[in-house]
């Protein structure tokens, strides 16, 4: 009877153990079915003197890039994770964000381990990160074993970057299924919600303007039910608030602040749709695909959108949703109408995104498609080793 192999061991680098747009990473990495180790590069733990160290090495790294000194400043962090290599012989490296995997990418040259990135978002986009970057990214991508994308537009831009095609795997996040489930839209009032950071790339003062427009173009005494949920904190917030009093909309729109997981569930749960303007920022910044519309479209909710990034991935125009061009606020305004007059077709297209969700776009289908690339990497390091 042969003895079942043995798992294998994965040592993560992750930016930030703090920032909340990061949950689903630090969960992803726990559904792994390898045994992960993790460090933080802005956890200064004394408790944990190699997660300080290397902290603290990510925070010597900043400094020295904001110098210019990018080369240089990608040698204190590789060589912690070398160290940490040593430390608890790994089979694999896996770095999130590439502007995080570029700070310690040395150390899977030095210590002849397959690393894999994964790119998710304005690490591919932004220009802050792409011009700078761009001959950092060229000898990660060179360096990297795997690389993951999360859509077909990043994939595109890793390509023009040097990453080769056959090591490059299209996976976006996926949703909770435990979580994120029990919709029925074509009985929920008509509740508009809204989830994401208040950043320029989610388009909150476009979405704002599309609800306005759209109350228009309702009978007043329909209008007057509708409701827009905007969840979430960030740099625009105030400036979203400021545009909802002068739009006279007190009444109708509210900002909650940060919600759990949990308490976002059950707003999804509890409205007819989900909205999300997504374009690119002036700087370029770009989504993958954003987290927020798997949830909605797995909870059962129609999602109103824009053709932007990976969303037509997710969410297929007529059949689970609705999607307009980028800055269509007259579009946007016209596909709320017709979800606030027409419950029978919100439920026809929130019962089509869970099927669809269901079957490609879960937090299970990510783990396995990030799974198969660590496995597979680590199987041909292997074969190289003893060949």
């Amino acid at each position: 009877m042969s003895r079942p192999l043995p798992r294998l061991r994965l040592l993560a680098f992750v930016p930030s153990a703090q920032a909340p747009s990061e949950t689903f990473i630090r969960a992803n990495l726990r559904g792994l079915p390898f045994d992960t180790i993790a460090y933080f590069g802005d956890d200064l733990s004394w408790r944990r003197p190699w997660q300080g160290a290397y902290a603290a090495s990510v925070l010597l790294s900043k400094v020295l890039y904001r110098l210019g000194l990018r080369r240089a400043g990608t040698l204190p962090p590789s060589l912690v994770a070398w160290a940490l290599c040593r430390r608890h012989r790994p089979d694999a490296l896996i770095a999130e964000f590439g502007f995080h995997a570029v700070r310690m990418m040395e150390a899977a040259a030095w210590s002849d381990l397959p690393l894999v990135v994964q790119f998710h978002g304005s690490d591919a986009s932004a220009r802050s990160r792409l011009v700078p970057l761009r001959e950092r990214y060229r000898r990660l991508l060179g360096l990297a074993a795997g690389v993951m994308a999360k859509s077909e537009p990043m994939r595109r831009t890793l390509l023009e970057l040097g990453a080769p095609a056959e090591r490059l795997v299209v996976s976006p996040c996926g949703a909770d299924a435990a979580l994120f489930h029990g919709a029925t839209p074509g009985l929920a009032p008509p509740t508009f919600l809204a989830v994401g950071r208040f950043v320029a790339k989610k388009g909150p003062l476009l979405t704002i303007r599309a609800f306005a427009a759209a109350l228009e173009q309702l009978p007043p005494g329909q209008a007057a039910g509708l409701r827009l949920v905007m969840v979430g904190d960030g740099p625009l917030l105030p400036a979203s608030r400021q545009l909802v009093h002068a739009l006279g909309l007190q009444d109708q729109v509210q900002f909650p602040g940060l919600c759990s997981p949990a308490e976002v569930a059950d707003r999804m749960r509890a409205c007819r749709a989900f909205l999300q303007h997504s374009l690119v920022a002036p700087d370029g910044d770009s989504e993958g695909s954003p987290v927020s519309v798997m949830e909605a479209q797995l909870s059962g909710l129609p999602v109103v959108s824009t053709r932007h990034a990976g969303i037509p991935e997710v969410v297929l125009e007529g059949e689970t949703g609705l999607l307009v061009d980028e800055g269509d606020v007259a579009g946007m305004a016209e596909a709320i109408a017709r979800l606030a007059s027409d419950p029978a077709l919100a439920e026809r297209l929130g019962r089509a995104a869970a099927l669809r969700a269901r079957s490609a776009f879960t937090v299970g289908h990510h783990l396995d498609a990030v799974a198969g690339l660590v496995e597979r990497v680590v199987a041909e390091r292997r074969q190289a080793s003893q060949d």
